[in-house]
């Protein structure tokens, strides 16, 4: 099988997904597949580059590779793709989107507020409904690239302009004080959940994340009703969120409660990352995880071109549709 694996692309997070793309390439197995890095430097290159190969493992991260538009070029070449389906990479991409959604089904996230750019800056509105401190985040970024904690009023308006640099929507999130942990799904099943715990920083920052010795990430120890109340929330994030093959969802915990910051439909694969510190500690190697992606993202979308057929669906297909993804694998 000629596996080409996607990376670079337009974003912030160019350089974040070369790294992932790299590490990617040097964990598959060659005995499996032939292995053919992509690098993407601007959207005209996509068509072009991936002719020939049979399935696309997606290391792109930020806009044009996390938000469904890759995936739907992608689809409309017929050339399989790991991870979540168009739909779901829209809605993860969207901060203000999928909390809404998130807590309209009952998981909690923390309250912000969504701003349109300069003209619907309103720090006192920031004030009364949120308090300080807050995170001002771009809408639709990733790896923590223009996010920044803002401690009071006086420094509020730099930071939705820094924001403001890498897209042109905001998030002004209410800051919730206590444990982060991070919690990776892997076909429909929970992986063991991490504690982050930043060395050099305030708060789980770029620098945290990625450069070594950054952060503490280790397998962390939950009462009962915790666990439950966090796989809970971990896993409805997933079927919410209509996400699909893997994922992973970041959350900091207050008083046993997990508040869903976000999901991430193409988390990093970096050394650093999470994702595969998660999978190391339930027994799966790197080449394993990226093994069982593949699999499980051919299985994803086979099903998918299976149930968009205008005739002979399955009446079996069908009911594992409407359960959600997580029977799509058999889980």
């Amino acid at each position: 099988m000629r596996i080409g694996v996607i990376m670079g692309g337009i974003s912030s997070e160019r350089e974040i997904s070369l790294m992932t793309g790299r590490e990617m390439m040097v964990h598959l197995d060659r005995g499996k597949y032939e292995v053919i890095g992509i690098d993407i430097e601007s959207p005209g290159d996509l068509i072009g580059k991936v002719k020939g190969i049979d399935f696309a493992l997606l290391a792109l991260h930020g806009k044009y590779g996390e938000d469904g538009t890759v995936q739907a070029a992608l689809e409309s070449m017929g050339i399989p793709y790991s991870g979540s389906g168009v739909l779901s990479s829209g809605l993860c991409m969207d901060k203000n989107l999928s909390k809404r959604l998130l807590r309209a089904e009952g998981v909690s996230t923390p309250d912000w507020l969504y701003w349109n750019g300069m003209k619907d800056y309103d720090a006192e509105a920031v004030k009364e409904r949120l308090g300080f401190p807050v995170f001002v985040k771009p809408n639709e970024g990733g790896s923590s690239v223009g996010t920044l904690p803002v401690a009071s009023e006086e420094g509020l308006k730099e930071a939705v302009m820094e924001a403001l640099r890498y897209d042109t929507s905001v998030v002004i999130e209410q800051y919730i004080e206590g444990q982060e942990i991070t919690c990776s799904i892997l076909g429909g099943e929970l992986l063991p959940v991490l504690g982050i715990r930043s060395n050099r920083s305030a708060w789980f920052d770029y620098k945290a994340k990625y450069e070594t010795g950054g952060a503490e990430e280790d397998v962390i120890a939950l009462s009962a009703d915790t666990e439950a109340r966090v796989t809970a929330a971990a896993l409805d994030s997933y079927r919410v969120l209509k996400c699909g093959v893997y994922a992973r969802v970041d959350m900091m915990m207050r008083e046993g409660i997990p508040y869903v910051l976000e999901v991430n439909t193409l988390p990093g694969m970096t050394r650093a990352s999470l994702l595969p510190k998660s999978a190391q500690a339930a027994g799966i190697s790197f080449g394993g995880l990226l093994d069982r992606i593949i699999e499980l993202s051919l299985h994803e979308r086979e099903a998918n071109r299976r149930w968009h057929r205008p005739s002979g669906r399955s009446p079996e297909l069908g009911r594992e549709r409407e359960e959600g993804s997580v029977a799509v694998y058999g889980h």
